[in-house]
C-alpha cells in the first residue's frame, strides 16, 4: 500500500499542486488523469523519492520514504519498475542487454540465471526473438514492450507506467493495455498508469485521481467515473475523447 498524505510541490513561485491525499491499495490499477501541465508525471517522481515535496509524506509499508537514508532509499526504489514516456531504451546496446541492465546493477545472478530471466522477460511480451536485435531497428510498439520487460525483470511490487500508449496506433495501444492487465493479474504487480488516453482509462483503471487546477480534483473508480457529473471531469474525458476522434 502506497498512502500520499497532504503532499505539495511548486518550482519556485509556481505551485505545481498542494494538499494531495490519495491510498493505491495492494493490486490496484490506478490512473492518474489531467491535462498537459497538471503535475501528473512530477506527482509520480514522488512516489518512489525521484522528487521531494515541500511538504507532506508517502508512506509506504508504515515507513515515510522521504526520511529514509541513501541504503534504504535504493532498496525501497528498486521495489518500483517504470516504463518510461519514450520508452528511454540504450540505443548502444541491443535488446538483450537493454532488459539485462538492472539484472547486471542490481543484483550479483549469474550470467545463464541472467540469460534465462531475460529470456522470459521478453517472451512474456511476445518479443522471444528480439533479443539480439538493435534496438534502432524496433519499431515503437516494439520498444515499448522492450522497455516493459526492463521494468519488470526485478520483478517488482509497483510498476509505473508513463503515458505508455503515447504515439502508438491503436491496434498497439489496446496490446499495451493487454500487458499491463496481464502484469497486473499474472504478477500481482500495483499499476500506477500516467495517461491521456481514455480508451485506457477504461481498459485498464480500477481507480481513477484526476488532477486540476493545483489540486486532486476528483477521485473514485471507474465506474463511478463513467457516472460522475463533476463539470470539470466530464470536460475532459469529453476534450479527449474529441481529440482521438478527430486524429
Amino acid at each position: 500500500m502506497i498512502e500520499v498524505q497532504h503532499l505539495t510541490k511548486s518550482f519556485g513561485s509556481t505551485l505545481v499542486w498542494e494538499d494531495v491525499n490519495f491510498t493505491i491499495n495492494e493490486g490496484d490499477k490506478l490512473a492518474v488523469i489531467g491535462r498537459s501541465g497538471s503535475g501528473k508525471s512530477v506527482l509520480i517522481k514522488h512516489l518512489n523519492a525521484l522528487l521531494y515535496p515541500d511538504s507532506g509524506k508517502v508512506i509506504i509499508d508504515g515507513e515515510n520514504i522521504f526520511d529514509l537514508e541513501y541504503v534504504a532509499l535504493r532498496k525501497m526504489r528498486q521495489r518500483f519498475g517504470i516504463l518510461f514516456q519514450g520508452s528511454a531504451l540504450f540505443d548502444s546496446i541491443n535488446t538483450f542487454e537493454n532488459v539485462a541492465f538492472p539484472l547486471r546493477y542490481f543484483t550479483d545472478k549469474s550470467e545463464e540465471e541472467i540469460k534465462e530471466l531475460v529470456n522470459e522477460a521478453l517472451k512474456s511480451v511476445n518479443l522471444a526473438d528480439a533479443a539480439e536485435k538493435d534496438t534502432s531497428e524496433l519499431s515503437g510498439g516494439m520498444r515499448r514492450r522492450v522497455a516493459l520487460a526492463r521494468a519488470t525483470i526485478l520483478r517488482p511490487d509497483f510498476l509505473i507506467y508513463d503515458e505508455p500508449t503515447s504515439g502508438l496506433d491503436p491496434q498497439t495501444s489496446n496490446e499495451i493495455n493487454r500487458l499491463i492487465n496481464a502484469f497486473a493479474e499474472d504478477s500481482h504487480i500495483t499499476s500506477i498508469v500516467v495517461t491521456h488516453d481514455i480508451h485506457s482509462v477504461l481498459d485498464v483503471a480500477k481507480t481513477v485521481i484526476f488532477l486540476e487546477d493545483g489540486h486532486l480534483h476528483w477521485q473514485g473508480t471507474k465506474e463511478e467515473m463513467k457516472n460522475s457529473n463533476n463539470k470539470e471531469l466530464l470536460d475532459f474525458i469529453t476534450a479527449s475523447e474529441y481529440r482521438i476522434k478527430n486524429n
